[in-house]
């Protein structure tokens, strides 16, 4: 029997219109974007259109657009330049616990170089104050990063009011909008980004590639003692098959991006009818208006999140402990902690994710693997 695949916020697998345009790129548009002659030129110009795309669905500039790796390079690379071109300003970051490891690790490595972070505490749905941030900002507040959905238990972040207040106060916004990008509407100018990072791998495109957004009018410094032809921020050879890859998956997710969230809220709250017999063996964290419905997050009253897990993989679902990349760390996740959870109940938390190919079934599946593991439980008691 095909395992139930319910770990979409961690990857998705690369649609049928992306593999066919990595293939054609790879053996048609093979020539270096650097080079002069034609394959070059070629190359270059379909690099071009990909930036123009991004763009367009950014509502911001083409050249404005660099490629990466992936979105924790865009985070280390938008947020080190956004500090080197400001290092005159001052060094306190304003951030929260909820941000992704790869910015969480770097806030370690800036406070050992001198940097002052100030942490948002948020409520229990893991929404941030408005308030709380104007006051958290001094005069020496560099940067604000602010992640627009979180990437465990789905709470969206106001980007536009914060944006809005920290443009009245002078300070760069970087935002992580890895999970968000192809899911919800996103605008650079409306919200007053500074920067914003993109996954590749999260749209049904290829691994290996990402996008960071850094507006035209901010100052900053490339973290690269070289730079490249094409890429002023990105030393190296641009990946174009996958760039290309990459814009043809997401064009494929924007044509459905509204007919796709509404699907996704019939899912959640088709699940969460389900759970109804199951309260006080699981519970939904994150339930808010401001939640995108297909990241749902669980706490356990008796059980760990890493037990539950693989239990459901021994019933053929995949299903995750919370961030991919946080895998195999004792340490609790960050997220739970910041919406008030101790150690102990952060540790009994499980991410589900839908996609494209989720239904009712997966749901129902689902919900009837936690119906064993609840009568396994009460039986041991």
């Amino acid at each position: 029997m095909k395992m139930i695949y319910l770990d979409y916020a961690a990857t998705t697998p690369m649609c049928k219109e992306a593999l066919d345009v990595y293939q054609k790129v790879a053996t048609l548009y093979y020539g270096n974007t650097n080079s002069l002659h034609d394959y070059g030129t070629e190359a270059a110009q379909l690099l071009e259109l990909c930036k123009e795309k991004v763009a367009g669905w950014l509502n911001g500039e083409t050249e404005c657009v660099y490629f990466t790796s992936g979105g924790t390079e865009s985070n280390y690379v938008a947020v080190q330049s956004l500090l080197h071109g400001s290092i005159h300003k001052g060094k306190h970051i304003v951030t929260t616990k909820l941000e992704h490891s790869s910015l969480l690790n770097l806030w370690t490595h800036l406070e050992q170089e001198g940097y002052s972070i100030t942490y948002l505490p948020t409520d229990s749905y893991g929404l941030v104050s408005i308030h709380e941030l104007e006051r958290a900002i001094r005069q020496d507040t560099v940067l604000v990063a602010i992640q627009h959905v979180n990437h465990e238990i789905g709470t969206i972040q106001p980007i536009k009011a914060i944006g809005h207040l920290l443009k009245e106060k002078g300070v760069l916004f970087h935002c992580d909008c890895v999970q968000s990008f192809g899911k919800l509407p996103i605008d650079v100018k409306a919200a007053n980004i500074s920067s914003l990072s993109i996954s590749s791998h999260k749209l049904y495109g290829p691994k290996g590639v990402g996008v960071l957004y850094l507006n035209p009018y901010t100052n900053w410094k490339s973290v690269y003692h070289s730079k490249s032809t094409t890429q002023s921020l990105r030393p190296g050879t641009v990946n174009m098959p996958g760039i290309a890859a990459f814009v043809t998956a997401t064009e494929q997710v924007m044509k459905k991006m509204t007919e796709e969230h509404e699907r996704y809220q019939h899912l959640f709250s088709y699940l969460n009818q389900c759970l109804h017999g199951l309260t006080d063996f699981v519970h939904v964290e994150g339930y808010h208006s401001h939640h995108l419905p297909s990241i749902v997050g669980l706490t356990f009253a008796s059980v760990q999140g890493q037990y539950v897990m693989l239990q459901c993989n021994r019933y053929g679902l995949a299903v995750s402990t919370g961030s991919a990349c946080q895998v195999g760390q004792q340490s609790p996740s960050s997220t739970l902690l910041s919406i008030g959870k101790t150690t102990e109940e952060a540790k009994r938390f499980v991410r589900i994710s839908f996609g494209k190919e989720t239904t009712d079934y997966h749901i129902d599946q689902f919900v009837m693997t936690l119906k064993k593991l609840y009568h396994e439980f009460s039986y041991v008691k």
